[in-house]
């Protein structure tokens, strides 16, 4: 049912908000109100390095439940501390045990049944397996105090969540207002929209009708009304497709997203407009090294 992953993409896109809402949807059932029984660090550090005492601290907490900021996942522990979690560019999570019907791992020796790039394993008190693949090791893991959680350097300064109702056409007009970059540049700096990236933005401008290359500054206004609905409705949509895979990018379950198969407009170079009576054709250019798709015909 689910979709292949696409054969080509142009760069190695990094998982956006809803590959990350995806992820954190997959693991609630495992972990929200399980007690980490085990913990296994089987590396010092992935990006950056794990705090000291990383395992011993998760050792015995309970995981209170899940959210997502921007592109992180946060898992909130009793004993007031938070678990922020980001995937980087090939970073996923396995689960094994119960809730799926796999196979469920019968000894307590983690390094005996795991590859090279499982760095992190997360054993419950239900018998369940969380396992934190990541290859290239651009993803992190660190623990942050719930009371200050929203004052730390990787957290402080992001813009509101595109679906919650503080991301308005009124609040976007007032980010952009004197903004002299591209349109496109603007929406991926995360102080002034959380969680998006390349895909999501380039779908969501061909549906407003908005050239990539317009000054973000002529964007405030009027043309925020078509934007911020159709920014919601594509991440909406692709939430629902479980996201996009190009590349890395799984399920906790090990399937497959497939909202790459109703991409209107990214990776779709050359090919013909699904704008209804546009006759346009989509065309590439390079905005600060990334890969912008767009139809230079009825987006303005």
């Amino acid at each position: 049912m689910l979709a292949n992953p696409l054969s080509y993409v142009t760069q190695r896109p990094m998982p956006e908000l809803p590959e990350v809402e995806t992820v954190r949807k997959g693991l609630a059932p495992v972990l929200e109100g399980r007690i980490l029984a085990s913990v296994s660090a089987r590396r010092p550090d992935l990006r950056i390095p794990l705090p000291k005492g990383f395992a011993e601290r998760l050792t015995g907490r309970r995981v209170e439940k899940l959210t997502r900021r921007a592109k992180y996942i946060l898992a909130h522990l009793d004993g007031d501390e938070i678990l922020l979690i980001h995937l980087g560019m090939s970073g996923r999570f396995t689960v094994q045990g119960r809730q799926l019907g796999k196979f469920r791992h019968k000894t307590p020796d983690v390094q005996s049944v795991l590859g090279p790039h499982d760095h992190i394993v997360f054993d419950t008190d239900t018998g369940d397996r969380v396992i934190y693949t990541d290859h290239r090791r651009f993803g992190l893991m660190t623990l942050l105090d719930s009371a200050t959680a929203n004052e730390h350097k990787l957290l402080s300064g992001i813009g509101p969540e595109p679906l919650s109702a503080a991301f308005s056409p009124d609040a976007l007009s007032v980010a952009l207002a004197g903004k002299r970059t591209p349109i496109k540049s603007a929406l991926l700096d995360q102080r002034v929209v959380a969680g998006l990236g390349n895909i999501y933005v380039c779908e969501a401008l061909l549906r407003a009708g908005i050239s990539p290359k317009r000054d973000a500054s002529t964007v405030a206004g009027a043309r925020t009304q078509r934007l911020v609905p159709a920014i919601k409705k594509v991440l909406q949509e692709a939430i629902r497709a479980g996201g996009s895979t190009l590349r890395d990018y799984k399920h906790t379950d090990g399937a497959l997203g497939y909202f790459q198969k109703s991409f209107s407009v990214y990776d779709r170079e050359g090919q013909a407009c699904v704008t209804k009576s546009c006759g346009g054709t989509v065309e590439r250019i390079v905005q600060a090294g990334r890969s912008t798709f767009y139809c230079g015909k009825c987006q303005r």
